[in-house]
């Protein structure tokens, strides 16, 4: 089984783009460079190269051996893209756009960012680059993160926090889209996440399937069988379609993406458009957007991405909720039995494999993408832990 990118880029009935006039001009630009350089020998070449030589990869498919002797069940392989420079998933998908923004002659750049780690990754390649750079962040996040904040101005970005709305990953995104028609003409909007117009979804997507390309190979050379299920936390939903996408032809493979209870886009969602784009979305009667809320920035959004809103409604992929409580649970026993600390994010992902893996044979294996470190969690966590 396979998704097909129709025209415009849906996904079955999801995606599309649905924007004004002169945005729309700007995006057929986008994606005419995009088709034109995706497949190109010299693009590709450079982006190996900083895959490689800067980002560190291929990032390592890790034997989880404590945590599957505490727990029984299924044997559990981590996908370490914690490991990656800047400490996520997202460098990935900057260092993609980023070339492709060079090659386009851009010279000022923005993006929105949740938990930061996009920011941060955004604010890395403009520094390294030589590019203007402006982030926009909820002001919520810009507290619940105030690391990553010093970390992007650090870097040289300009951090603006934004207090409409829940100042939240939504409301990033909304002026982040405001600046793109007021300034497309010298702007890239170099966007972190599978959502949004297209090409964004398929441009996310194509940048991201690194880490499913890489951990395809590797749990094949490990255990000469494909994994019985990937597991990966969903938001927007990046991390999570670049570890499923070189396994949705296999259908053996279970596909499992894990959603905050609070903000269950997949599982409570209906058809519905947002940052014009058609998904699954939490919204009124009125098709206004629900508040959510997750204690994971990152994974505060109303809306998931067109494909994994696909897959979702063709059963191709499962789509399952945690609570907070089971959140920094797994946040704490992955730390102190493997002595790894994963992202508040990935933790979403953790908590659900420690309940899937027991059920599972022990000749049976699955992959949960660790898709950031936690370092910019600890001090959350640590006032939720002592109030």
């Amino acid at each position: 089984m396979s998704t097909t990118v129709e025209q415009k880029g849906y996904f079955g009935e999801f995606g599309g783009s649905f924007v004004p006039e002169e945005l729309q001009n700007v995006l057929t630009i986008l994606d005419e460079n995009f088709q034109k350089y995706k497949d190109d020998e010299d693009f590709k070449n450079e982006l190996d190269y900083y895959f490689r030589e800067y980002i560190g990869r291929q990032s390592p498919l890790y034997f989880a051996e404590n945590l599957k002797q505490q727990l029984g069940g299924a044997k559990i392989y981590l996908k370490r893209e914690d490991l990656n420079h800047t400490g996520s998933h997202k460098i990935n998908n900057v260092l993609g756009q980023i070339l492709l923004a060079k090659r386009m002659g851009a010279n000022r750049v923005i993006a929105e960012t949740g938990a930061g780690q996009h920011g941060v990754a955004t604010a890395t390649a403009c520094a390294m680059f030589g590019m203007d750079c402006t982030i926009y962040m909820g002001l919520e996040d810009t507290k619940r993160q105030a690391l990553n904040v010093f970390r992007m101005e650090l870097l040289g970005a300009k951090v603006v926090a934004v207090d409409k709305g829940q100042g939240r990953l939504k409301d990033a995104v909304d002026e982040a889209f405001a600046d793109l028609v007021e300034n497309y003409e010298s702007t890239f909007y170099l966007l972190g996440s599978a959502v949004g117009p297209h090409p964004f979804p398929s441009m996310v997507k194509h940048f991201q399937s690194v880490i499913s390309r890489e951990s395809r190979a590797q749990i094949l050379e490990k255990e000469g069988v494909l994994p019985t299920a990937v597991l990966a936390c969903v938001g927007g939903g990046s991390n999570a379609i670049g570890a499923f996408a070189e396994y949705i032809a296999d259908e053996e493979v279970r596909l499992i993406g894990i959603e905050p209870d609070k903000a269950a886009t997949l599982n409570e969602g209906t058809p519905g458009e947002l940052h014009g784009f058609k998904c699954l979305l939490l919204q009124d009667a009125q098709g206004n957007p629900l508040p959510t809320y997750s204690i994971a920035a990152g994974l505060d959004y109303p809306g998931a991405g067109p494909e994994h809103s696909y897959l979702k409604t063709i059963g191709r992929a499962e789509y399952v909720t945690v609570s907070n409580e089971e959140v920094l649970e797994a946040f704490q026993v992955l730390s102190k039995v493997e002595g790894i600390i994963p992202a508040l994010e990935s933790s979403h992902a953790v908590a659900h494999a420690l309940k899937l893996a027991p059920t599972l044979s022990p000749d049976e294996s699955i992959i949960i993408n660790i898709s950031g470190r936690g370092d910019k969690d600890v001090e959350q966590v640590f006032h939720m832990l002592n109030k």
